[in-house]
């Protein structure tokens, strides 16, 4: 029990008090944000709850990850829904992809969910390229994302052969614009949600990188999918740091994971970060995200904390270290840091225009002592690693990449 009643000590003390600065100016927003703070207090004061039994808690002060709970809310997640849930849809791929990935995460198996996935995804391809939320709908970049993710995730020969590629790549081609972007469905809007998932299929399915020759980009001037796109992102970063959805927009969490991991994809991080971006600016934006006390991260400038947010925002982190950072050549350096996702420079030399992308390796972290006040979670309750850029397992990504390159397209026009 000595190490529970140390167990303040673990926490900064700035995640268990009130602000001390506060605005005297009292309004709706600032209202909410004190009631918000109100409900997070006590989370991380449990410890000090003389109504909780103390085994609820760590040795560090913080609830158990309860793993079995979680794996249970998936399972069911990815069980038949209730009629009410007809308004989401068109969010199904969305659905198995969440639970696929928190499944993986948790330690558990999702191969077994194949053949599932594979009859859920059949009727949702569009027979002009591209998956929509469901039969009979709209090809749409984000359920794309998602079917292709999670197709990934289950992987094998059956999940992996069920995209016809070749009409994924003309329709990309036909969301392709002028000024670099990509809309985000015939029709639809332009954003840098377009950009990474499209980014993403192309380099995981192996899809000719060169446009369509019927492609409105291609007609206009283009060539490549890449194309413009670097400078494209590059005006959705806004005077504050972040990066909006699109030009001239506000900065928000989510679109500014999708631009930094689409420049990831783009060429090396440490190259295409920091020619696209003001990388000073976005590193300011991105520490202005955290809260104290909440701990968690606001998706946008004057917000409250959500919990998306710290997979969005928290996701950047990785991205901008590789930025900063540069690639990790050799073993001692790889042995001496403390970061989980590794860049390294393998295979960058390759003319793989994909390759850096897939280079990102996996280090257990290096706790320098027990006693250091950054470990607030035992051995055991950790979760398994993830491609900090696909976001799903790197065996995952490597698998469905190798194989589609061993099946390249011949279709005309393409190189």
């Amino acid at each position: 029990m000595a190490a529970m009643e140390d167990a303040a000590h673990q926490i900064p003390p700035y995640f268990l008090k009130a602000p001390r600065l506060l605005d005297t100016l009292e309004t709706e927003t600032s209202t909410i944000q004190n009631e918000t703070v109100s409900e997070c207090l006590p989370l991380l004061n449990g410890i000090n709850d003389s109504s909780r039994s103390p085994f609820d808690f760590n040795e560090f002060g913080l609830l158990y990850l309860d793993k079995e709970a979680h794996i249970g809310f998936l399972n069911q997640h990815l069980d038949e829904f209730p009629a009410p849930f007809v308004g989401m849809d068109a969010s199904r791929p969305w659905m198995v992809y969440w639970g696929l990935a928190g499944l993986y995460m948790l330690g558990e198996d999702v191969t077994v969910f194949r053949s599932r996935v594979v009859k859920t995804f059949y009727p949702m391809q569009h027979p002009n390229g591209g998956i929509g939320g469901g039969f009979g709908q709209d090809a749409h970049q984000a359920g794309t994302y998602a079917a292709v993710l999670s197709l990934a995730l289950v992987g094998g020969e059956e999940a992996y052969s069920l995209i016809d590629r070749e009409k994924m790549w003309h329709w990309l081609g036909r969301l392709k614009q002028t000024d670099g972007g990509f809309r985000i469905c015939e029709g639809g809007e332009e954003d840098t949600r377009g950009a990474l998932c499209a980014l993403v299929a192309i380099s995981l399915l192996n899809l000719p990188l060169s446009l369509p020759p019927e492609s409105p980009a291609r007609i206009a001037g283009l060539k490549t999918f890449k194309d413009g796109l670097g400078k494209y992102l590059s005006r959705c970063q806004t005077y504050e740091g972040g990066i909006a959805a699109s030009p001239g927009g506000e900065a928000h969490g989510s679109y500014t994971f999708c631009a930094l991991a689409c420049l990831c994809l783009y060429g090396p991080p440490r190259e295409t970060i920091g020619k696209f971006l003001d990388v000073d600016a976005l590193v300011w934006w991105l520490s202005s995200r955290q809260y104290a006390p909440e701990g968690g991260f606001a998706g946008r400038t004057n917000k409250l904390v959500d919990g998306c947010y710290s997979h969005w925002l928290g996701g950047c982190w990785p991205l901008v270290e590789a930025a900063v950072s540069g690639p990790r050549d050799s073993a001692d350096e790889r042995a001496r840091d403390v970061s989980d996702n590794l860049y390294s420079g393998e295979g960058l030399a390759s003319d793989d225009p994909f390759g850096p992308a897939f280079s990102w390796q996996f280090s257990e972290a290096q706790i320098p002592s027990e006693s250091d006040s950054s470990k607030v979670f035992e051995a055991g309750t950790g979760v398994k690693p993830i491609h900090p850029v696909f976001v799903i397992p790197h065996e995952s990504a490597k698998a469905m990449r190798e194989w589609s390159l061993a099946r390249p397209l011949e279709v005309l026009g393409a190189k």
